[in-house]
């Protein structure tokens, strides 16, 4: 064990002279690794303390030390960052939500390509759990769009979207909009592998690619937890022709509420009088 030195004239005497040091410090390390600034009396009063710097290697350190500090003096020595769950195995076609305007522009962009949204959260069970399935269905699947949409970190945009379940899905097709959408596990796979296969088939969709509904996206320029912003569209009123305008659709009538045909009877008077001719033989 290396000795620790430490000087009973410089302790006594930092009570008098502010700007002496008081260094403690092992005999085989270097002295500037830690060192202790006495500017103010020492007796119940604070010491400050410098900052730490690494130990130069000694040629009198036990072999295990050497060992270390050679590995943290080298150049290319670093702690390599662990990968989170949700992170492995992603694949090209898989990407993380960053934003609600990400969302919206992601879905947008998509054209006729089939979109899944993928709702998970780290400390979900369920997901860690789905989470090599769905990446094995977006390496067979590279036509379709994965985006993933972490619960914690945009809770309150889920919140707008009506997601209280995971973990959940949406399926978003072109000018179709959503068009699935349901929550399953390993043991209800099923689901998505049926939702995948009736909506993934090429089909040419007319008109321009939907995305999020209309009250979805007025819920989240609503929400002041978001920075997004959005503008109802505004349906036009065309005015009618004049030739439309004069034109004015006869009621229909029933068969009851038919036109009177004309009458063929006779009045009374000409009755009578038709009798006496024919009375009288004319």
């Amino acid at each position: 064990m290396a000795d620790v030195v430490v000087s009973k004239t410089n302790l006594f005497s930092s009570c008098h002279h502010h700007h002496q040091h008081i260094s403690v410090f092992p005999k085989t390390w270097n002295q500037s690794s830690l060192s202790f600034s006495s500017k103010t009396d020492f007796h119940g009063k604070r010491i400050g303390l410098q900052q730490l710097r690494r130990p130069l290697p000694s040629a009198r350190d036990p072999p295990q030390f050497q060992a270390i500090n050679s590995q943290l003096q080298a150049p290319g020595f670093r702690i390599g960052k662990a990968h989170r769950w949700w992170e492995k195995g992603i694949q090209p076609n898989m990407k993380e939500v960053t934003s609600a305007q990400d969302l919206v522009d992601s879905l947008s962009n998509a054209g006729d390509k089939l979109v899944v949204l993928d709702f998970f959260s780290p400390g979900c069970g369920g997901c860690k759990a789905l989470h090599p399935k769905i990446c094995q269905f977006a390496d067979m699947n590279p036509d379709v769009q994965f985006l993933q949409v972490n619960y914690e970190e945009h809770k309150s945009m889920c919140y707008s979207l009506n997601v209280h379940v995971l973990p959940f899905f949406r399926f978003y097709r072109g000018a179709h909009g959503r068009v699935c959408s349901f929550s399953c596990t390993n043991a209800t796979i099923k689901k998505f592998k049926d939702a995948l296969a009736k909506h993934k088939p090429e089909r040419c969709s007319l008109g321009p690619t939907k995305g999020l509904e209309e009250k979805e996206l007025l819920a989240l320029s609503a929400n002041k937890d978001l920075k997004f912003t959005y503008t109802p569209k505004q349906v036009e009123f065309v005015p009618a022709k004049a030739s439309e305008e004069m034109i004015v659709a006869a009621p229909s009538r029933s068969n009851s509420e038919s036109l009177p045909l004309p009458s063929t009877t006779l009045k009374s008077g000409q009755i009578s009088e038709e009798r006496n001719m024919v009375s009288a033989g004319r």
